[in-house]
């Protein structure tokens, strides 16, 4: 099984991290990642969303190319998603649609801690277009740029752990989902400060996109 991880942004550390975590969950199979170079340095908000994803559909040939059998976008906003499934030829996941599937296959009502508000209404829109809403217990931003993230200092993990707790104790939530993709390596050290679930998109794509192949050909077939 060959997958492919594209990061929508610019930021190659971050892809290093993603390919890290996916690599992670599903040791079976072959995962490589693909940078947009051509796109901003981090996602905040639709207008960076929408300057990625020229350079984000430019690379799903690519992937093709290199033998992917499935390909994760992987920005928890879902940037480009419809469009790339529309010319892919093969599965086509996003990290945030796959979390909130994970949330809804574990009947887990689910609070997303994503990065500026800025990010919020992107999310909340892509949360009711895949009619997740009745699940969600709230979207918080944390308040820390998508690079400081990245960079996981002590202060960001202590600061994102405040934001979980908060929605548990504030909106009921039984487990929070790590919005944003430099979360996804920083998803051990949450989950030894907080005390609910965690799910983390990245390695929930990666065991969705493991099996979606044969669930794509035979329904081609």
């Amino acid at each position: 099984m060959k997958l492919a991880y594209i990061n929508p942004n610019a930021t190659a550390s971050m892809t290093d991290g993603i390919l890290e975590v996916a690599s992670a969950a599903v040791p079976g199979a072959e995962i490589f990642g693909l940078t947009n170079d051509d796109g901003p340095a981090a996602i905040e908000g639709p207008e960076d969303g929408a300057a990625a994803v020229p350079g984000l559909l430019a690379r799903i040939p690519v992937a093709r190319d290199m033998g992917a059998e499935a390909v994760v976008i992987a920005c928890f906003d879902d940037t480009g998603l419809e469009e790339a499934q529309a010319m892919a030829g093969c599965p086509v996941l996003g990290i945030g649609r796959s979390a909130y599937t994970m949330a809804s296959l574990l009947g887990l009502r689910f609070s997303v801690v994503t990065s500026l508000p800025v990010s919020v209404p992107v999310i909340e829109g892509n949360i009711g277009a895949g009619a997740f809403s009745g699940q969600c217990a709230s979207v918080r931003a944390s308040g820390l740029p998508v690079l400081t993230i990245d960079a996981g200092a002590p202060e960001t993990i202590a600061r994102i752990a405040e934001e979980i707790e908060a929605a548990r104790r504030e909106d009921g939530a039984g487990c929070a989902i790590l919005g944003c993709a430099g979360m996804a390596p920083l998803r051990p050290a949450l989950a030894a400060r907080t005390a609910v679930p965690l799910i983390d998109g990245v390695a929930a794509s990666a065991h969705f996109a493991a099996i979606a192949p044969g669930f794509y050909h035979a329904g081609a077939a």
